[in-house]
């Protein structure tokens, strides 16, 4: 993100801050309803230009009656005027808009909460995203990036950003593929997910001529699982904004019975959450199979087990108990991976990676699933 995209950004937190809107989830999730309501404009306009070239007619998202609820007309009303329209016809508008089909961001979009509690803030913050650079998915996706960095406080649940770079690293090892089926059962904001789909379009261009390989990004290459809503909200209007047109960004508690998911995917990302335990009754029977456990971190690995397709492959960032933890669980689930699958790498993290959020001492582990062991030179690196 460039200096100048960096400042303007930093300028519109800040607006929101003297406005009064502190919370910087709340910000976020606010400027993700601006991004979105400028999105839906810029598309209209699209293919408003395209069908006056090609002489057809197409199915507007905006009625002709309905003109002044897009961003291009009332980003120029007077303030008052501007917070009329947006709270309460814009709002009302987007939520109830399926356009003949619910993406993963129109089901989010169902109980978004308009906040913003003064005209004059509106205002300032509808300018101000105006003069954004939206036109090429590479500055919207970087700019979105950039927004998400600034959460920098942690959510109850354990949830928090993992360091981008670690992200990257994690991807570029596993080296998903055209064909992967690629899931994060603790999606967060989906950054592993984007990172996968970044590094499609370095490494397999081709993938986009090929009319099957493009409909499978689009739609059944991503799956994300979430159980906090504004998360889910911010992870699918992450995925759309890097230009994946419908990601499977879902409410779901991965650990839950109510997921079935068995032998589906063949790439697990994850940075799943491990500061809680769960009682036992919330959790899926079989995953207590392999390991008697409430921690959730060991769940997390049993279930990625389940998941993966014979073959697949898991990059997981793990808390160092999993590695040298002496419970019956802890152990169980080690042999488990190393006996009956193939563990590939472990690489050691320095302590701090986490911090502000932890302090403890996390690793990557990297394995395959094959049911018959395999398990033979295992990579280790300890990372400074």
């Amino acid at each position: 993100v460039t200096g100048t995209i960096r400042n303007q950004v930093d300028r519109i937190w800040e607006t929101f801050w003297t406005g009064g809107v502190t919370n910087p989830l709340s910000v976020i999730e606010q400027i993700t309803y601006l991004l979105f309501i400028r999105g839906l404009d810029d598309v209209e306009t699209r293919r408003e230009k395209e069908a006056v070239v090609l002489g057809v007619a197409f199915d507007r998202v905006f009625p002709e009656d309905k003109q002044h609820l897009r961003w291009s007309q009332f980003k120029n009303f007077p303030a008052e005027r501007m917070y009329e329209v947006v709270s309460q016809e814009v709002f009302p508008f987007i939520k109830n808009l399926k356009n003949g089909k619910s993406t993963a961001y129109t089901k989010f979009m169902a109980d978004a909460i308009f906040i913003i509690p003064t005209p004059q803030l509106l205002e300032k913050v509808v300018t101000a995203l105006s003069a954004l650079p939206m036109e090429d998915r590479d500055t919207k996706g970087d700019l979105y990036e950039y927004l998400l960095s600034k959460l920098s406080q942690s959510g109850t649940n354990g949830q928090f950003r993992t360091p981008r770079h670690i992200i990257k690293m994690m991807v570029e090892l596993v080296k998903p593929t055209p064909q992967d089926k690629i899931v994060d059962p603790a999606a967060g904001t989906a950054g592993f997910l984007v990172a996968a789909s970044e590094y499609l379009r370095d490494n397999h261009e081709d993938l986009f001529f090929d009319k099957e390989l493009k409909g499978h990004f689009d739609s059944t290459m991503f799956y994300g699982f979430e159980f906090d809503n504004t998360m889910l909200r911010i992870a699918a209007m992450n995925m759309t904004l890097h230009g994946i047109e419908n990601p499977n960004i879902e409410y779901r508690d991965s650990l839950s019975e109510t997921n079935t998911d068995t032998n589906k995917y063949t790439l697990v990302l994850a940075n799943p959450p491990f500061k809680g335990s769960l009682d036992y009754e919330s959790v899926s029977n079989d995953l207590l199979k392999v390991a008697k456990t409430k921690k959730t971190e060991l769940l997390f690995l049993s279930l990625f087990l389940r998941i993966l397709k014979p073959g697949g492959r898991c990059a997981s960032i793990v808390p160092d108990g999993v590695l040298f933890g002496s419970s019956k669980a802890h152990k169980s689930i080690r042999k488990e991976i190393i006996e009956n699958h193939k563990l590939d790498a472990i690489i050691s993290m320095p302590s701090g990676v986490f911090k502000p959020y932890a302090g403890v001492s996390t690793a990557i582990m990297i394995f395959t699933k094959t049911g018959a062991g395999g398990t033979d030179k295992v990579w280790f690196y300890d990372m400074q």
